[in-house]
């Protein structure tokens, strides 16, 4: 009698056969990295390598780190995360005197695994000192349209929704983007001083046929909406920048100087899919700390390990100038330019099991 297999193990990415299949975005993902290189470098860029091994993961409520334990030579250990972005190392360079720096490479966010996160993945993020953010508008337009052409694709696609990247992006407030797709008046219920009307935001959302819980803040509330009724329209036909995040999502962001309620803060889309993270950078350590500490309190209140702040990067920020950085998601932007299925698809060597 012929053996039968019971639920066969998939064929592993390395299988020759499989390979081949992926290899063309392979190709296009080589091309799109050595194609952005070529654009900062010709615009004074300097890339940097920073250490993935940090103090700390970095201190966002929602995002989970990886932890490891150094052992010295006379067994005494100490507790090191992989970073989930290198942004407390470039902006300590910044303040050790560099200008314009960019970074491409892995980072780390543990708990998240499907076709737009993977535990390990890859960002792009640049900066430039004593440059306004609106400038990094351009950039993404720019970074987007590389993609492209590496792809030999005129348009972005992703779940029968497209995106033209080489048309200027579409410009669009978080409030606005609220009252239009949500039907939302989220205006309403922030105040100037970052505390928002939690009550308000529940009743809008209601309204809108989203019922809360009785745990939910503002917060919570903010996000649910902006995944479920906001973000699925956003960049169709054209990139899209969500601009003027309201003053309590600033995480290291600055206030806007003339719109207490909102910050410095812009997210980039495409396809429904958000592609980037933009700051006009805080630099005020005080007030730095005072948003970490709150985002690690949220952590414990909600039963999960909080992590060390980055004395040093907290101390850096005395030093470093005004500035305006950005992350991109590098997998997402491929996957968009070669109309792939999922960033698994665009990495050389996805996580198995």
């Amino acid at each position: 009698m012929a053996s039968r297999i019971e639920n066969p193990a998939p064929s592993p990415w390395w299988s020759p056969h499989i390979h081949a299949d992926r290899r063309p975005l392979l190709q296009a993902r080589a091309r799109t990295f050595a194609g952005w290189r070529k654009w900062f470098d010709d615009r004074d860029f300097l890339e940097v390598d920073v250490n993935a091994l940090q103090v700390s993961p970095g201190n966002e409520a929602h995002i989970a780190g990886f932890a490891t334990d150094y052992v010295g030579l006379d067994g005494a250990r100490q507790r090191f995360y992989l970073h989930s972005s290198p942004e407390f190392a470039c902006k300590k360079l910044l303040a050790a005197g560099e200008k314009r720096i960019f970074s491409l490479g892995h980072v780390f966010r543990n708990g998240e695994r499907g076709p737009l996160h993977q535990p390990e993945f890859t960002m792009l993020e640049w900066y430039r000192a004593n440059e306004p953010y609106s400038g990094l508008i351009d950039d993404v337009s720019r970074i987007c349209a590389l993609a492209a052409q590496a792809a030999g694709s005129r348009t972005f696609s992703h779940r029968g929704r497209t995106a033209d990247p080489f048309l200027e992006p579409q410009r669009m407030s978080v409030c606005q983007a609220f009252e239009r797709f949500a039907g939302i008046d989220l205006a309403a219920t922030l105040g100037a001083d970052g505390i928002n009307d939690r009550d308000a935001l529940a009743h809008a959302a209601q309204v809108a046929g989203m019922p809360m819980g009785a745990s939910d803040d503002w917060s919570d509330m903010f996000s649910m909406i902006l995944a479920h009724k906001v973000e699925p329209n956003l960049g169709l036909g054209r990139i899209l920048i969500l601009d003027e995040y309201p003053a309590s999502e600033a995480a290291l962001a600055r206030r806007h100087p003339h719109k207490p309620q909102v910050c410095e803060r812009f997210e980039a889309y495409a396809c429904g899919v958000e592609i980037a993270n933009a700051f006009g950078e805080l630099t005020d350590a005080a007030e730095q700390r005072t948003r970490l500490e709150s985002e690690m309190a949220q952590r414990r209140a909600n039963g999960q390990e909080d992590y060390p702040l980055d004395e040093d990067f907290l101390a850096a920020l005395a030093a470093m100038p005004e500035a305006s950085g950005i992350a991109l998601g590098a997998d997402r932007v491929v996957m968009l330019a070669n109309g792939a299925g999922s960033i698994e698809a665009t990495m050389w060597t996805p996580l198995a099991g």
